[in-house]
């Protein structure tokens, strides 16, 4: 084993990992999975409280889902959609898709992960406005704190630092507005729907001094999911969507950790009462154990894209893996599940009892707020509840409250001054139990760290 872990060192580039700790640490190598556990190279078990990346929604051992990729393997393993081509895997998981989108939709596009759903978006948006003669409507909002992926245009869009940090990013045509996070942001005195006002007013200066014909789509997760779990405040949907109504600025809703029951709905833009013309989803469409993503577009944008290919000739965009008939079957096989198991009312059943013992640790000396919807929350961590002062980036406190979260067997991830909650959509009362109270000791191993620190 070890000379797995040297050949990672020699041969691995890592995503999101500092590259020259790597060179040091090494990997952990993660060799199984049961359930909502998984299991190390050493042999120890880890609750999986992030479920992967925000996606291992039925787990790691889904039997259904390795008997439906074996099935259409042996039956066809790969064809593409290019030229007229397609697949019954494909056709019908489009089919399903648009019986479950929350609002009317008219077609999916595949893709394979939710940087290049969002990506194309970015481009459909583009080429829409091109075939209706709005060539200057063009430019795209996102939000500052928002995570959209890590393609160019797609990274662009993400409003975090370190995506955009040396490389040249963001691309031009990308804004930013304000992150609706009331704990963070809101003024004294302010009231949720004061601050959501606030908000809205914000994006209408900008759009309005952008010029409102220049600005084509705004883009918006339900939840900040990887900036830190961000729940919008209490009538911020509401008056945002009016805002882009008024300029005729179409809502892309990026559905690629809310969608498929996370939020305790089908889609978190039914929880938060979203209208979006465009969808985009990932992660648990396929719960992880497939590449593949989907971006739906409504009946008036499908019309604009017809009419530009009746113009061009073809419809110049497409990737050799849209809609992999594996990939497709796959997540067919896990819609079914979703819908045959019951998973959307097993969240909702033990949703309170999660909610509650996230509640419970933001009652921790280390923690300023603690917030969620679903079986998704963060503990966001703070120097001073009372002032709610910020750690210096440099002290690491959340990622070392991270590490200490594993040796008690619990996978999280930290995310700035955040550490975030997202367990397998199967997960139990009493898993849940399991989760926190690994995370309570590992907050109080942190309290503990940073008070030795103090002392010396």
């Amino acid at each position: 084993m070890q000379n797995l872990k040297q050949n990672d060192i020699n041969h691995y580039l890592h995503p999101y990992t500092n590259l020259s700790l790597h060179r040091e640490v090494g990997p952990m190598v993660i060799e199984r999975g049961e359930g909502v556990y998984v299991y190390d190279s050493e042999g120890n078990r880890y609750l999986e409280g992030l479920g992967g990346l925000f996606c291992a929604s039925l787990g790691f051992s889904e039997t259904r889902l390795a008997d439906a990729a074996d099935r259409q393997m042996r039956k066809l393993p790969f064809y593409h959609a290019f030229g007229h081509k397609s697949s019954e895997p494909s056709i019908l998981l489009a089919e399903k898709l648009i019986s479950m989108a929350p609002v009317p939709m008219s077609k999916v596009f595949f893709a394979n992960s939710g940087s290049e759903a969002n990506d194309t978006a970015v481009k459909l948006i583009w080429y829409f406005n091109n075939a209706i003669g709005r060539p200057q409507k063009k430019k795209i909002i996102s939000r500052t704190r928002a995570y959209h992926g890590v393609t160019i245009a797609s990274a662009s869009l993400t409003g975090l630092q370190n995506n955009h940090r040396d490389f040249d990013l963001p691309i031009d045509r990308i804004l930013h507005t304000d992150c609706p996070h009331f704990y963070r942001y809101g003024l004294p005195g302010e009231s949720e729907e004061q601050f959501a006002t606030r908000c809205a007013e914000s994006l209408e200066r900008l759009i309005l001094e952008e010029g409102a014909d220049t600005i084509a789509a705004f883009f918006a997760e339900p939840v900040m999911a990887s900036g830190g779990v961000i729940v919008p405040p209490a009538t911020y949907m509401e008056k945002v969507q009016a805002v882009l109504k008024r300029h005729d600025i179409l809502l892309v809703a990026d559905e690629v950790i809310c969608g498929f029951g996370r939020t305790g709905n089908m889609f978190g833009s039914q929880t938060f009462g979203m209208q979006p013309d465009m969808i985009t989803m990932a992660k648990q469409l396929s719960a992880g154990y497939l590449p593949i993503s989907a971006l739906m577009v409504n009946e008036r944008i499908y019309r604009g894209l017809v009419t530009e290919s009746e113009k061009i000739g073809t419809f110049g965009h497409g990737f050799t893996y849209s809609g992999h008939p594996v990939c497709a079957a796959v997540a067919l096989e896990t819609l079914k599940i979703y819908e045959q198991d019951g998973i959307l009312e097993h969240v909702r059943a033990v949703t309170p009892h999660f909610q509650e013992r996230v509640a419970e640790l933001g009652r921790h000396p280390l923690v300023g707020e603690a917030r969620g919807v679903g079986l998704l929350a963060a503990v966001e961590l703070v120097a001073d509840k009372a002032s709610r002062e910020p750690f210096a980036p440099s002290e690491g406190v959340a990622a070392y409250a991270g590490t200490r979260a594993l040796s008690h067997g619990l996978i999280t991830r930290a995310l700035g001054d955040t550490v975030n909650f997202c367990p397998p959509l199967i997960v139990t009362r009493a898993q849940i139990d399991e989760m926190f109270d690994a995370a309570k000791r590992a907050l109080d191993d942190t309290l503990a760290w940073r008070k030795t620190l103090n002392n010396n």
